[in-house]
């Protein structure tokens, strides 16, 4: 990896650093590893869309069938289970099945504290 620096950045760490070796080494130890960026990525994708972040917020309270979030979403069944399939390959949700009916819940009280941050976010920048 060091070999792929650019000279020009090797000559800034000459002149910036007593041991740019090792600060080179400890900057190559701050790239995350790919697959957690992946996982952050899917994450962040499925949040991307208005109808996965309606999904979550109805699911605040509770555990819902997939017809009830129909309703909430006013879509058609295949756009409803789209999203769904989405936001559980992201881990956000959960799914049990009862007899013929899915019900879908919040995966982990760290989805709804994302929602909020990202909510407080906005209101800072509003």
């Amino acid at each position: 990896m060091a070999d792929s620096v650019p000279e020009s950045t090797r000559q800034t760490l000459d002149r910036l650093y007593d041991d740019p070796d090792d600060r080179l080494k400890s900057l190559f130890d701050l790239t995350p590893d790919d697959t957690d960026i992946e996982a952050t990525q899917a994450v962040f994708k499925a949040l991307s869309n208005e109808h996965r972040i309606r999904i979550l917020e109805a699911l605040r309270d509770g555990e819902l069938c997939a017809c009830e979030i129909q309703v909430v979403l006013d879509a058609p069944q295949s756009t409803v289970a789209s999203h769904l399939r989405e936001l559980k390959d992201a881990g956000l949700v959960n799914t049990r099945r009862q007899g013929k009916w899915a019900y879908y819940r919040i995966a982990d009280t760290a989805v709804l504290q994302l929602l909020d941050i990202a909510n407080a976010l906005a209101d800072e920048t509003a």
